[in-house]
């Protein structure tokens, strides 16, 4: 069961909105997120918003209805937290649309290697030409978010059949995530019979990263969650449950890719919300 989610996974309003992919795409695809049409923002100053390590990767358009232009990028994977500045332009009425691709299924759809993708920041055409192509000429005719999401999965379902695939990558992921990213490299590698050196060429070629280091990722994502989702979140547990070290180890992995700390973390993540069951995306199967 894995549903990565972001620092503030209940925020939900005119600016941000996530969409569920159908059945067939959900192995693939986190969510489909953005603006729900096309406005001009409220605040008169630029926003900094955190962005946490998601194990997803991103292809993020921005649409400027006001100048009737497109631009965007892909965004790889990121073993690192930042900040991302929102509503630059307070004059121009403007949307944004993205694909969350899990990290480990965008080869699927792309067409080209992944290598050297780790935190970087890219032409959507690079990687997505035939996408590319297609939908950045649609983006200014389709309105609303729900719009171009049913556009883009009609894209992707007629793609399946000539997806990319890389049965040892398809394997390795869920046993990873069923292990809770506690697991030793070497040991991975020899459960599926392959050597780590060919392990890591495969890890770097379709995903952009080591195999060490997204089982990391993973394991911070499920305690994340854990410390979200329980009321009374308990660090012994923790520990035990995701084989760190001690307490010291786990609250030092977590603000290495968090930049601050559990406390701070979930009061950033609760700030102004509802019902949480109502609000937070569920597990979905891998």
């Amino acid at each position: 069961m894995y549903c990565p989610i972001t620092a503030t996974p209940f925020q939900r309003d005119r600016y941000y909105t996530e969409i569920v992919p159908c059945k067939e795409l959900r192995p693939y695809i986190r969510c489909y997120w953005g603006t729900e049409e096309a406005r001009i923002r409220e605040q008169k100053k630029p926003v900094s918003k955190l962005v946490i390590p998601d194990t997803c990767a991103d292809i993020i358009y921005n649409i400027d209805d006001t100048a009737h232009t497109v631009s965007g990028g892909f965004c790889g994977i990121n073993d690192h937290s930042f900040y991302a500045i929102e509503g630059k332009n307070a004059e121009h009425a403007t949307a944004t649309f993205a694909i969350r691709f899990y990290a480990w299924s965008a080869y699927a759809f792309g067409e080209d290697t992944l290598r050297f993708t780790l935190n970087g920041y890219f032409r959507v055409g690079f990687f997505f030409e035939w996408l590319d192509r297609i939908l950045r000429p649609k983006l200014l005719e389709l309105k609303t978010l729900q719009e171009k999401a049913a556009f883009v999965e009609e894209l992707l379902l007629k793609r399946l059949a000539d997806r990319r695939e890389n049965k040892t990558i398809d394997r390795v992921i869920p046993y990873m995530i069923a292990n809770r990213g506690a697991l030793e490299i070497s040991d991975l590698a020899k459960e599926f019979f392959v050597s780590t050196r060919q392990l890591e060429r495969l890890f770097h070629e379709y995903i952009g990263l080591t195999p060490k280091k997204l089982s990391n990722l993973i394991r911070y994502q499920l305690l994340w969650r854990d410390i979200v989702c329980e009321k009374d979140f308990n660090i012994l547990n923790g520990v035990h449950k995701y084989g760190y070290v001690d307490q010291a180890h786990l609250q030092r992995e977590f603000k290495r890719y968090h930049s601050m700390d559990i406390q701070s973390a979930k009061i950033l993540a609760l700030k102004n919300v509802g019902n949480i069951q109502d609000t937070l995306p569920q597990p979905m199967v891998k």
